[in-house]
């Protein structure tokens, strides 16, 4: 039998340098864009939105309970309150209206590739991370059932 090399804690790391990546090239896009003198008003709505929604995920969930990687810190428990009444991800729904508004500020194409890519990739470890959520919390199922991953009611 075949050994696959990848073990969740390689991808977890390698999923985390790809998304940090990309939130980079996504800084990069939109300070040029506010260099240029643009700032769109869906823009600043988008940022707005992602930092509120990222304090609220924050506060619900508090740092030591969670983790970077998509591995559940030991001894972590559910969180199903504040935003992840409705979302499992919001963290990573934040970092999507980041880019959303990175993008916008940016106005050059590359940066909405770049915010595709960086959704696929948060896809990628929510799913990682769903499995082992699964595994650890009995509850987790059912709260999955209950909720989307990114959007409410969308997806």
């Amino acid at each position: 039998m075949k050994r696959n090399p990848i073990t969740p804690a390689l991808l977890g790391v390698l999923l985390v340098a790809l998304q940090f990546a990309l939130l980079a090239g996504l800084a990069l896009q939109a300070a040029t864009g506010l260099a240029a003198g643009r700032l769109p008003i869906d823009a600043a709505i988008a940022a707005a939105a992602a930092v509120s929604l990222g304090v609220w995920a924050l506060s619900a969930n508090r740092p030591g309970n969670f983790n970077i990687r998509p591995l559940p810190r030991e001894g972590g428990h559910l969180v199903q309150h504040g935003p992840y009444r409705w979302i499992r991800h919001p963290m990573y729904s934040a970092l999507l209206l980041a880019g959303v508004a990175a993008a916008r500020l940016s106005g050059d194409g590359t940066a909405w590739v770049i915010v595709a890519a960086l959704a696929v990739v948060l896809a990628i470890k929510a799913a990682v991370e769903e499995r082992a959520l699964i595994a650890r919390h009995p509850a987790y199922q059912d709260y999955r059932r209950r909720t989307h991953r990114f959007v409410p009611g969308v997806y």
